[in-house]
Protein backbone atom coordinates (compact mmCIF):
# COMPACT_ATOMS: atom_id res chain seq x y z
CA UNK A 1 0.00 0.00 0.00
CA UNK A 2 1.57 3.61 -1.09
CA UNK A 3 1.31 6.34 0.68
CA UNK A 4 -1.40 5.11 3.11
CA UNK A 5 -3.13 6.97 5.82
CA UNK A 6 -1.80 4.60 8.41
CA UNK A 7 1.87 5.97 7.58
CA UNK A 8 1.43 9.17 9.39
CA UNK A 9 3.43 9.18 12.03
CA UNK A 10 1.24 11.06 15.33
CA UNK A 11 2.94 12.46 18.41
CA UNK A 12 1.06 11.09 20.83
CA UNK A 13 3.48 12.67 23.92
CA UNK A 14 2.72 15.02 25.86
CA UNK A 15 -1.11 14.44 25.72
CA UNK A 16 -1.00 12.08 29.19
CA UNK A 17 -0.89 8.66 26.70
CA UNK A 18 -0.45 5.21 29.08
CA UNK A 19 1.31 4.37 26.14
CA UNK A 20 3.90 7.22 25.74
CA UNK A 21 3.93 9.07 28.65
CA UNK A 22 3.77 7.25 31.69
CA UNK A 23 7.21 5.11 31.17
CA UNK A 24 8.35 6.94 34.57
CA UNK A 25 5.39 4.87 36.76
CA UNK A 26 5.52 2.20 35.08
CA UNK A 27 9.52 1.91 36.21
CA UNK A 28 10.68 2.37 32.47
CA UNK A 29 13.33 4.24 31.26
CA UNK A 30 12.26 7.29 28.90
CA UNK A 31 13.17 7.22 25.23
CA UNK A 32 11.73 2.76 24.83
CA UNK A 33 9.53 2.24 21.71
CA UNK A 34 6.74 1.35 23.10
CA UNK A 35 4.80 -2.25 21.62
CA UNK A 36 3.29 -2.79 24.51
CA UNK A 37 -0.62 -1.88 25.80
CA UNK A 38 -3.66 -2.62 22.83
CA UNK A 39 -4.10 0.90 21.38
CA UNK A 40 -3.08 1.99 17.99
CA UNK A 41 -1.02 5.03 16.77
CA UNK A 42 -3.27 5.68 14.38
CA UNK A 43 -5.82 8.56 14.14
CA UNK A 44 -9.63 7.58 13.79
CA UNK A 45 -12.09 7.71 11.48
CA UNK A 46 -12.57 10.90 9.52
CA UNK A 47 -16.35 10.78 10.25
CA UNK A 48 -15.64 10.48 14.14
CA UNK A 49 -13.52 13.05 14.36
CA UNK A 50 -15.61 15.39 12.43
CA UNK A 51 -18.72 14.07 14.80
CA UNK A 52 -16.45 14.92 17.95
CA UNK A 53 -15.58 17.77 16.54
CA UNK A 54 -19.32 18.90 16.46
CA UNK A 55 -20.10 17.77 19.63
CA UNK A 56 -17.28 19.92 21.11
CA UNK A 57 -18.82 22.97 19.23
CA UNK A 58 -21.89 22.61 20.82
CA UNK A 59 -20.60 23.06 23.75
CA UNK A 60 -23.49 21.20 26.46
CA UNK A 61 -22.36 17.90 27.95
CA UNK A 62 -25.20 17.80 29.39
CA UNK A 63 -27.04 13.52 30.14
CA UNK A 64 -27.40 11.95 26.91
CA UNK A 65 -28.58 8.62 26.02
CA UNK A 66 -28.96 6.56 22.46
CA UNK A 67 -31.76 6.99 20.16
CA UNK A 68 -32.90 3.78 18.15
CA UNK A 69 -30.52 4.83 15.08
CA UNK A 70 -27.72 3.85 17.49
CA UNK A 71 -28.90 0.14 18.02
CA UNK A 72 -29.59 -0.28 14.09
CA UNK A 73 -26.00 0.99 13.58
CA UNK A 74 -24.48 -1.45 15.65
CA UNK A 75 -27.51 -4.22 14.51
CA UNK A 76 -26.52 -3.80 10.72
CA UNK A 77 -22.54 -3.94 11.71
CA UNK A 78 -22.85 -7.53 13.05
CA UNK A 79 -25.32 -8.42 10.66
CA UNK A 80 -23.19 -7.33 7.51
CA UNK A 81 -19.66 -8.88 9.27
CA UNK A 82 -20.60 -11.87 11.17
CA UNK A 83 -24.25 -12.69 9.21
CA UNK A 84 -25.72 -12.17 13.00
CA UNK A 85 -29.50 -11.05 13.63
CA UNK A 86 -29.37 -8.86 16.44
CA UNK A 87 -32.34 -7.32 18.79
CA UNK A 88 -31.76 -3.70 20.13
CA UNK A 89 -33.18 -5.29 23.53
CA UNK A 90 -30.30 -7.39 23.95
CA UNK A 91 -27.94 -4.37 24.24
CA UNK A 92 -26.53 -3.36 27.98
CA UNK A 93 -24.49 -0.05 26.98
CA UNK A 94 -21.58 -0.47 29.64
CA UNK A 95 -18.39 1.74 29.94
CA UNK A 96 -15.83 -1.17 29.24
CA UNK A 97 -15.60 -4.79 28.66
CA UNK A 98 -13.57 -5.53 31.57
CA UNK A 99 -15.86 -3.50 33.67
CA UNK A 100 -18.48 -5.58 32.31
CA UNK A 101 -16.69 -9.02 33.00
CA UNK A 102 -16.29 -8.05 36.70
CA UNK A 103 -20.04 -7.16 36.65
CA UNK A 104 -20.59 -10.35 35.79
CA UNK A 105 -18.65 -12.48 37.78
CA UNK A 106 -20.46 -10.43 40.53
CA UNK A 107 -24.10 -11.46 39.09
CA UNK A 108 -23.62 -14.95 38.22
CA UNK A 109 -21.13 -15.88 41.18
CA UNK A 110 -20.56 -15.90 44.71
CA UNK A 111 -17.27 -15.00 46.47
CA UNK A 112 -15.17 -18.49 46.90
CA UNK A 113 -17.00 -19.69 43.85
CA UNK A 114 -14.72 -20.47 40.62
CA UNK A 115 -14.38 -18.95 37.69
CA UNK A 116 -13.08 -20.66 34.38
CA UNK A 117 -10.06 -18.95 32.35
CA UNK A 118 -8.31 -20.27 29.09
CA UNK A 119 -4.27 -18.66 30.02
CA UNK A 120 -1.98 -17.45 28.49
CA UNK A 121 -5.27 -14.73 27.95
CA UNK A 122 -5.52 -11.21 28.78
CA UNK A 123 -4.38 -10.40 32.53
CA UNK A 124 -7.52 -8.57 33.40
CA UNK A 125 -9.18 -11.84 33.51
CA UNK A 126 -7.24 -12.87 36.20
CA UNK A 127 -7.41 -9.88 38.00
CA UNK A 128 -10.90 -9.02 38.22
CA UNK A 129 -11.74 -12.64 39.40
CA UNK A 130 -9.03 -12.88 42.33
CA UNK A 131 -10.30 -8.62 42.82
CA UNK A 132 -13.89 -9.99 43.27
CA UNK A 133 -12.65 -12.84 45.78
CA UNK A 134 -13.67 -15.68 43.27
CA UNK A 135 -11.45 -18.93 43.11
CA UNK A 136 -9.24 -18.40 39.54
CA UNK A 137 -9.48 -21.59 37.94
CA UNK A 138 -6.97 -22.08 34.78
CA UNK A 139 -7.77 -24.70 32.02
CA UNK A 140 -4.44 -23.99 30.10
CA UNK A 141 -3.97 -23.93 26.28
CA UNK A 142 -1.81 -26.15 24.38
CA UNK A 143 0.32 -25.78 21.62
CA UNK A 144 0.61 -27.91 19.01
CA UNK A 145 2.57 -27.03 15.89
CA UNK A 146 2.58 -23.53 16.93
CA UNK A 147 -1.09 -23.26 16.90
CA UNK A 148 -2.76 -23.08 20.54
CA UNK A 149 -5.70 -24.92 21.17
CA UNK A 150 -7.95 -25.95 23.21
CA UNK A 151 -7.97 -28.94 25.81
CA UNK A 152 -11.73 -30.28 26.27
CA UNK A 153 -10.56 -33.10 28.74
CA UNK A 154 -8.92 -31.02 31.22
CA UNK A 155 -11.95 -28.31 30.25
CA UNK A 156 -14.69 -30.50 31.34
CA UNK A 157 -12.36 -31.94 34.15
CA UNK A 158 -11.91 -28.72 35.51
CA UNK A 159 -15.35 -27.56 36.09
CA UNK A 160 -16.86 -30.92 37.62
CA UNK A 161 -13.85 -30.64 39.99
CA UNK A 162 -14.02 -26.96 40.71
CA UNK A 163 -17.80 -26.34 40.27
CA UNK A 164 -17.41 -23.38 38.13
CA UNK A 165 -19.78 -20.85 37.55
CA UNK A 166 -18.79 -18.76 34.36
CA UNK A 167 -16.36 -19.28 31.82
CA UNK A 168 -14.69 -16.05 30.15
CA UNK A 169 -13.70 -17.02 26.56
CA UNK A 170 -11.48 -14.60 24.69
CA UNK A 171 -12.85 -14.84 20.76
CA UNK A 172 -10.14 -14.09 18.87
CA UNK A 173 -7.95 -14.97 21.38
CA UNK A 174 -5.66 -12.74 23.11
CA UNK A 175 -2.59 -12.90 23.16
CA UNK A 176 -2.38 -16.23 21.05
CA UNK A 177 -4.40 -14.89 18.30
CA UNK A 178 -6.93 -17.82 17.96
CA UNK A 179 -9.81 -17.39 15.55
CA UNK A 180 -11.65 -20.00 17.33
CA UNK A 181 -13.81 -22.36 14.56
CA UNK A 182 -17.27 -23.05 14.93
CA UNK A 183 -16.63 -26.66 16.22
CA UNK A 184 -13.78 -25.20 18.87
CA UNK A 185 -16.93 -23.24 20.02
CA UNK A 186 -19.64 -25.43 19.65
CA UNK A 187 -17.74 -28.10 21.95
CA UNK A 188 -16.75 -25.80 24.89
CA UNK A 189 -20.85 -24.34 24.81
CA UNK A 190 -22.20 -27.81 24.77
CA UNK A 191 -19.61 -28.77 28.01
CA UNK A 192 -21.12 -25.38 29.73
CA UNK A 193 -24.67 -26.04 28.87
CA UNK A 194 -24.24 -29.83 30.43
CA UNK A 195 -22.53 -28.60 33.48
CA UNK A 196 -25.00 -25.16 33.72
CA UNK A 197 -21.82 -22.65 33.47
CA UNK A 198 -22.69 -19.22 32.02
CA UNK A 199 -20.49 -18.46 29.12
CA UNK A 200 -18.98 -14.61 29.00
CA UNK A 201 -17.42 -13.80 25.82
CA UNK A 202 -15.18 -11.52 25.17
CA UNK A 203 -14.93 -10.20 22.01
CA UNK A 204 -13.65 -7.16 21.58
CA UNK A 205 -10.98 -8.13 19.24
CA UNK A 206 -13.86 -9.65 16.65
CA UNK A 207 -12.84 -7.23 13.62
CA UNK A 208 -9.18 -7.98 13.45
CA UNK A 209 -9.05 -11.28 11.56
CA UNK A 210 -6.47 -12.10 8.65
CA UNK A 211 -7.26 -13.21 5.34
CA UNK A 212 -8.55 -16.79 5.20
CA UNK A 213 -10.12 -16.47 8.95
CA UNK A 214 -13.51 -15.50 10.11
CA UNK A 215 -14.62 -14.64 13.58
CA UNK A 216 -17.73 -16.49 14.33
CA UNK A 217 -20.20 -14.46 17.45
CA UNK A 218 -20.67 -17.05 20.03
CA UNK A 219 -24.11 -16.67 20.51
CA UNK A 220 -24.53 -16.82 16.49
CA UNK A 221 -23.86 -20.48 17.04
CA UNK A 222 -27.70 -21.30 17.77
CA UNK A 223 -30.56 -20.42 20.39
CA UNK A 224 -29.58 -22.83 22.72
CA UNK A 225 -25.87 -20.92 23.10
CA UNK A 226 -27.30 -17.21 22.64
CA UNK A 227 -29.50 -18.00 26.05
CA UNK A 228 -26.45 -19.29 27.54
CA UNK A 229 -24.46 -16.15 26.99
CA UNK A 230 -23.32 -12.97 27.64
CA UNK A 231 -21.03 -11.18 24.87
CA UNK A 232 -18.89 -8.42 25.34
CA UNK A 233 -18.09 -6.10 22.33
CA UNK A 234 -16.90 -2.48 21.67
CA UNK A 235 -15.53 0.42 19.32
CA UNK A 236 -12.57 0.87 20.76
CA UNK A 237 -9.97 -1.58 19.64
CA UNK A 238 -11.75 -1.62 16.32
CA UNK A 239 -11.51 2.09 16.00
CA UNK A 240 -8.98 3.34 18.47
CA UNK A 241 -11.66 4.49 20.59
CA UNK A 242 -10.29 3.17 24.62
CA UNK A 243 -10.37 6.28 26.01
CA UNK A 244 -13.71 7.27 25.13
CA UNK A 245 -15.15 4.28 26.89
CA UNK A 246 -18.15 2.83 25.36
CA UNK A 247 -18.88 -1.33 24.98
CA UNK A 248 -21.95 -3.23 24.04
CA UNK A 249 -22.74 -6.23 26.08
CA UNK A 250 -25.32 -8.12 23.59
CA UNK A 251 -27.54 -10.45 26.37
CA UNK A 252 -29.63 -12.38 24.59
CA UNK A 253 -31.37 -14.05 27.44
CA UNK A 254 -33.82 -11.57 29.20
CA UNK A 255 -33.45 -13.55 32.54
CA UNK A 256 -29.61 -13.10 32.60
CA UNK A 257 -30.25 -9.61 31.13
CA UNK A 258 -32.39 -8.62 33.95
CA UNK A 259 -29.73 -9.78 36.69
CA UNK A 260 -27.12 -8.25 34.87
CA UNK A 261 -28.53 -4.96 34.73
CA UNK A 262 -29.00 -5.11 38.49
CA UNK A 263 -25.56 -5.81 39.38
CA UNK A 264 -24.30 -2.91 36.81
CA UNK A 265 -27.27 -0.87 38.83
CA UNK A 266 -25.17 -1.29 42.11
CA UNK A 267 -22.58 0.74 40.58
CA UNK A 268 -24.49 3.70 39.61
CA UNK A 269 -23.55 3.28 36.29
CA UNK A 270 -26.39 4.33 33.97
CA UNK A 271 -25.33 5.76 30.93
CA UNK A 272 -22.11 6.38 28.22
CA UNK A 273 -20.70 9.80 28.15
CA UNK A 274 -21.80 12.36 25.53
CA UNK A 275 -18.74 11.55 23.28
CA UNK A 276 -18.35 8.20 23.70
CA UNK A 277 -22.17 7.37 22.51
CA UNK A 278 -21.37 9.79 19.51
CA UNK A 279 -17.88 8.50 18.52
CA UNK A 280 -19.31 4.84 19.08
CA UNK A 281 -22.47 5.26 16.76
CA UNK A 282 -20.53 7.45 13.99
CA UNK A 283 -17.58 4.73 13.92
CA UNK A 284 -19.83 2.13 13.11
CA UNK A 285 -22.11 4.00 10.67
CA UNK A 286 -19.13 5.35 8.54
CA UNK A 287 -16.13 3.87 9.88
CA UNK A 288 -16.23 0.31 7.34
CA UNK A 289 -13.83 2.06 4.29
CA UNK A 290 -11.69 2.41 6.87
CA UNK A 291 -11.20 -0.48 9.16
CA UNK A 292 -10.97 -2.34 5.68
CA UNK A 293 -7.47 -0.33 4.64
CA UNK A 294 -6.46 -0.95 8.19
CA UNK A 295 -6.53 -4.47 7.82
CA UNK A 296 -4.58 -4.22 4.91
CA UNK A 297 -1.76 -2.01 6.61
CA UNK A 298 -1.98 -4.50 9.54
CA UNK A 299 -1.62 -7.47 7.19
CA UNK A 300 1.21 -5.44 5.45
CA UNK A 301 3.03 -5.23 8.84
CA UNK A 302 2.78 -8.71 9.92
CA UNK A 303 4.40 -9.94 6.76
CA UNK A 304 6.97 -7.26 7.83
CA UNK A 305 7.87 -8.95 11.15
CA UNK A 306 7.23 -12.65 9.65
CA UNK A 307 9.89 -11.76 7.31
CA UNK A 308 12.17 -10.27 8.96
CA UNK A 309 12.30 -12.66 11.98
CA UNK A 310 12.60 -15.30 9.44
CA UNK A 311 15.85 -13.48 7.63
CA UNK A 312 17.61 -12.12 10.84
CA UNK A 313 16.04 -13.67 14.18
CA UNK A 314 15.64 -17.35 13.07
CA UNK A 315 15.87 -18.24 17.08
CA UNK A 316 12.64 -16.00 17.75
CA UNK A 317 9.35 -17.48 16.44
CA UNK A 318 6.03 -16.05 15.73
CA UNK A 319 2.63 -18.03 17.07
CA UNK A 320 1.20 -17.09 13.52
CA UNK A 321 -2.09 -15.06 13.90
CA UNK A 322 -5.79 -15.91 12.57
CA UNK A 323 -6.38 -12.74 14.56
CA UNK A 324 -6.17 -9.53 16.51
CA UNK A 325 -3.04 -6.89 16.21
CA UNK A 326 -1.03 -8.58 19.21
CA UNK A 327 1.55 -11.04 18.10
CA UNK A 328 2.53 -13.69 20.55
CA UNK A 329 6.16 -14.32 20.00
CA UNK A 330 8.22 -16.91 21.32
CA UNK A 331 12.12 -15.96 22.76
CA UNK A 332 12.71 -19.28 24.45
CA UNK A 333 15.35 -20.66 22.13
CA UNK A 334 17.53 -17.87 23.71
CA UNK A 335 17.81 -19.34 26.62
CA UNK A 336 17.40 -16.36 29.26
CA UNK A 337 15.31 -16.05 31.86
CA UNK A 338 12.81 -13.97 32.45
CA UNK A 339 14.62 -11.14 33.94
CA UNK A 340 17.45 -11.44 31.41
CA UNK A 341 15.45 -11.14 28.66
CA UNK A 342 13.28 -8.51 29.69
CA UNK A 343 16.58 -6.65 31.01
CA UNK A 344 17.67 -6.99 27.06
CA UNK A 345 14.46 -5.43 25.88
CA UNK A 346 14.38 -2.35 27.88
CA UNK A 347 18.37 -1.72 27.99
CA UNK A 348 19.48 -3.11 25.02
CA UNK A 349 17.02 -3.15 22.73
CA UNK A 350 14.92 -0.05 24.15
CA UNK A 351 11.37 -1.45 23.31
CA UNK A 352 8.84 -1.93 25.86
CA UNK A 353 6.74 -4.98 25.43
CA UNK A 354 4.84 -7.43 27.35
CA UNK A 355 6.24 -9.95 29.48
CA UNK A 356 4.47 -13.38 28.78
CA UNK A 357 4.25 -14.22 32.35
CA UNK A 358 1.44 -11.28 33.23
CA UNK A 359 -1.24 -13.67 30.98
CA UNK A 360 -0.24 -16.44 33.21
CA UNK A 361 2.72 -18.84 33.89
CA UNK A 362 2.88 -20.71 30.47
CA UNK A 363 3.69 -17.12 29.26
CA UNK A 364 7.13 -17.36 30.93
CA UNK A 365 9.45 -16.79 27.58
CA UNK A 366 7.10 -15.32 25.35
CA UNK A 367 5.91 -11.71 24.71
CA UNK A 368 3.38 -9.55 23.38
CA UNK A 369 3.82 -7.12 20.69
CA UNK A 370 1.53 -4.57 19.31
CA UNK A 371 1.83 -3.88 15.53
CA UNK A 372 -1.09 -1.31 15.31
CA UNK A 373 1.83 1.50 14.67
CA UNK A 374 3.40 3.36 11.56
CA UNK A 375 5.39 0.54 9.57
CA UNK A 376 8.81 2.77 9.92
CA UNK A 377 8.31 2.43 14.01
CA UNK A 378 7.79 -0.96 13.20
CA UNK A 379 10.89 -1.43 11.43
CA UNK A 380 12.82 0.48 13.65
CA UNK A 381 11.86 -1.61 16.68
CA UNK A 382 13.11 -4.61 15.43
CA UNK A 383 16.37 -3.30 13.82
CA UNK A 384 16.75 -2.48 17.44
CA UNK A 385 15.75 -6.19 18.67
CA UNK A 386 18.26 -7.65 16.32
CA UNK A 387 21.01 -5.56 17.54
CA UNK A 388 20.37 -6.07 20.77
CA UNK A 389 20.23 -10.13 20.46
CA UNK A 390 23.48 -9.63 18.42
CA UNK A 391 25.16 -8.47 20.98
CA UNK A 392 24.59 -11.75 22.61
CA UNK A 393 27.10 -13.67 20.52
Amino acid sequence: MINSQFDKLVDRKGTNCLKYDFAAEFGRPEGLIPLWVADMDFCVPEQVKKTLLRCAEHGVFGYTDAKPEYFQVLGKWFLDHFGWKTDASWVVKSPGVVFALAAAIRAFSKEGESILIQQPVYHPFANVIKANERKLVVNQLVCEDGVYRMDYADFEKKIVEEEVKVFLLCSPHNPVGRVWTREELQRVGDICLKHKVLVVSDEIHCDFTYPGYQHLVYASLGQVYADNSIVCTAPSKTFNLAGLQASNIWIPNPTIREQFQKEIAKTGYSDLNTCGLAACQAAYAYGGEWLEELKEYLTGNLEFVRTFLKENLPQIHLIEPQGTYLLWVDFRELGLSAEELNQLLVEKAHLWLNDGSMFGECGSGFQRINIACQRETLKKAFKQLAEAIDSLK
